[in-house]
């Protein structure tokens, strides 16, 4: 894997040199990489329609948020899931060709590139070694910086649990698109380690440096502040609406009854409309928490929370 590694370093470092021969901005320091790594359930979806939506004014800042290749085998990874999905598999070879077609998209005047996928949190505790050697490589490349938000524990894993729950079943994975209760889940390793906010900073702080990783507390609107961050908000911007809403109580039973059955990934994409429309209809009636009162208190117990946050 050593080998491997090295000449993915070596090939993206050739990459780089040879794109940014003519950059100024790049002759003085390396190509900052931001990396918005989740959490799931703080307005990633919103963030990164805004951000698609955006490109053109962004790229006339320097700022690259690019897209992805359809030429590039990356099935079932929209947006920049590749970075994840490759790094679980440690395909180094995919991993390298994404990073090419990156690069390609890199002007003279580049001087941010932005990664942005939930995934990277949902999957960070995944990553073999062989894939963190890749991160460590990245820093190596890049001026390397971890953007993430992270919402109130309660409210966090009671929405990742309903995400959990409508996702298709996924090989090896042990809560996706399963037929588990929240306490059932809640005894599932797997799961339960997501609420180590802390875990997951230090590891990154490990691999990207300090002052490398910048935490964000979600307080509802991420778009409004991500703007403001980049430097694009004006006075007339208004509320962004949720991209992706969690499900009621009723509606993750019923698709606890769903996951009872071998549904195919592409079939369950086709129901979830159907769920939605049943979902608003019967929120009409009723707002359950699948999280009582008595499993409060044991979700805490996993909680580890992370300071200082912004």
């Amino acid at each position: 894997m050593s080998a491997r590694k090295g000449a993915f370093e070596d090939t993206l470092s050739a990459l780089l040199h040879s794109t940014l021969a003519d950059s100024q901005v790049c002759k003085e320091r390396k190509l900052k990489l931001i990396i918005h790594a989740g959490t799931p359930k703080t307005g990633t979806t919103s963030m990164q329609t805004y951000l698609a939506k955006k490109q053109r004014k962004l790229r006339g800042l320097g700022i690259l948020y690019p897209h992805s290749s359809d030429e590039l085998r990356n099935p079932s990874a929209p947006i920049h899931q590749w970075f994840e999905k490759n790094l679980v598999t440690t395909h180094t070879q995919h991993f390298l060709q994404n990073f090419t077609h990156l690069i390609s998209q890199v002007k003279p005047h580049t001087h941010t590139v932005i990664l942005s996928s939930e995934g990277i949190y949902n999957y960070w505790w995944d990553f073999p070694p062989a894939s963190k050697r890749l991160l460590r490589s990245l820093a190596n490349l890049f001026d390397v910086h971890i953007w993430v938000w992270f919402r109130e524990p309660l409210g966090f894993i009671e929405s990742f649990y309903k995400q959990c729950i409508r996702n298709p079943q996924t090989s090896g994975n042990p809560c996706y698109g399963k037929d588990l209760s929240f306490a059932e889940m809640l005894e599932i390793n797997w799961f339960t380690q997501h609420l180590d906010y802390a875990g997951f900073v230090e590891g990154c702080q490990q691999l990207f440096g300090q002052d490398h990783v910048q935490t964000f507390a979600y307080r509802g609107d991420v778009v409004q502040q991500l703007s403001a961050m980049l430097g694009l908000a004006t006075a007339h911007d208004n509320p962004t609406a949720v991209q992706n809403r969690s499900l009621h109580g009723v509606s993750i039973d019923l698709m606890r009854v769903l996951n009872q059955y071998s549904i195919s990934a592409k079939d369950k994409d086709k129901l979830m409309p159907h769920i939605k429309q049943i979902d608003q209809l019967l929120s009409r009636y009723l707002s359950q928490s699948v999280v009582d009162n008595a499993l409060h208190a044991k979700v805490l117990t996993y909680y580890k929370p992370v300071h200082p946050i912004l």
